[in-house]
C-alpha cells in the first residue's frame, strides 16, 4: 500500500472535532495558520510512514502543542521548523500564530532518542488515541483519554499499522498503550512515557535496550532541535 493511501485509510475513519475531541487531519485549527490546514497535516504524515520501519512506538494521545499542529505523532511545529524530521525538509514557514513556534517536551525527548539510537529514519510514531483529547471548550488543554474512546476511535487505526508493517518491533509508550494493545493481543515491549516522572531517562534507557545491536547512532547537535531564526553570518 502507498504511504498516501494508507494516511488517508488511517484517518478517514477518525470522527470530526467535538467539545472534548480535536481531529487535526479534518478539522482547522484556530491558531494554525492558513497554509497548515488539514491536508497540509495529511501530507506529513504520510511522508513520514514513507519508509520501512522497524519500530512502530505508540503513545497516548496529541497535545496541544504537538500532533494538533505537525499532524505527526511527538512532533512539534520547532522540531518541523529545525529539519529534524526524517523525509520532510525544514519549514521555511511559520505553522502557527503563537508568537514563538510551538515545543513540546516529550516530543524532544523521543527523537533525541530515536537520533542516537540510529533509528530516527526506521521508526514511525501513532498514538492509542490519534485524535487529540482536551478539557471542554479548550483546545488548548490536554486530558487523559478516556478508555472508550480509545477502544473506538484508536484500535480500528493501530490495527491497520501494525498490519501494514508486520515485520516493524511495536513499542508502548506508557500505560494507555499498553492497555490498548493488550486488548488487541498484540505483542508488544513497553517503555515508561518521557512525560512521566524520571520518565525522559526511564524512556531512554528502555527504547535503548530494545534496540540493543542496531548500529549506532552519531552525536546530536543540539541546534538540530533548536527552531530559533537563524543569524546571518
Amino acid at each position: 500500500m502507498s504511504n498516501n493511501k494508507l494516511a488517508k485509510l488511517l484517518t478517514d475513519k477518525l470522527p470530526p472535532s467535538s467539545p472534548t475531541l480535536f481531529n487535526p487531519w479534518r478539522d482547522h485549527c484556530a491558531d494554525c495558520e492558513p497554509c497548515n490546514d488539514p491536508d497540509a497535516k495529511l501530507a506529513r504524515l504520510a511522508a513520514h510512514l514513507k519508509c520501512d520501519p522497524g519500530f512502530i512506538l505508540c503513545g497516548e494521545a496529541p497535545s496541544h502543542r504537538g500532533c494538533k499542529h505537525s499532524g505527526i505523532a511527538f512532533t512539534s511545529e520547532c522540531l518541523l521548523m529545525s529539519g529534524a524530521i526524517p523525509r520532510m525538509p525544514p519549514m521555511s514557514h511559520r505553522l502557527t500564530t503563537k508568537k514563538h513556534p510551538y515545543k513540546e517536551r516529550s516530543a524532544t525527548i523521543v527523537w533525541k532518542a530515536l537520533y542516537n539510537l540510529g533509528i530516527e529514519k526506521r521508526t514511525i510514531l501513532w498514538n492509542a488515541l490519534p485524535i487529540h483529547p482536551h478539557e471542554p471548550g479548550n483546545e488548548q488543554s490536554n486530558r487523559t483519554p478516556l478508555p472508550a474512546e480509545v477502544d473506538e476511535f484508536g484500535k480500528p487505526a493501530l490495527q491497520m499499522l501494525v498490519k501494514e508493517f508486520p515485520s516493524a518491533t511495536v513499542v508502548a509508550i506508557g500505560k494507555t498503550a499498553e492497555r490498548l494493545l493488550d486488548k488487541m493481543g498484540i505483542a508488544y515491549t513497553p517503555v515508561r512515557h518521557p512525560a512521566a516522572r524520571n520518565g525522559a531517562t526511564e524512556f531512554t534507557q528502555g527504547l535503548k535496550s530494545l534496540v540493543g545491536g542496531a548500529p549506532a547512532g552519531t552525536a546530536v547537535e543540539q541546534t538540530l532541535f533548536d527552531c530559533r531564526p537563524k543569524r546571518n553570518r
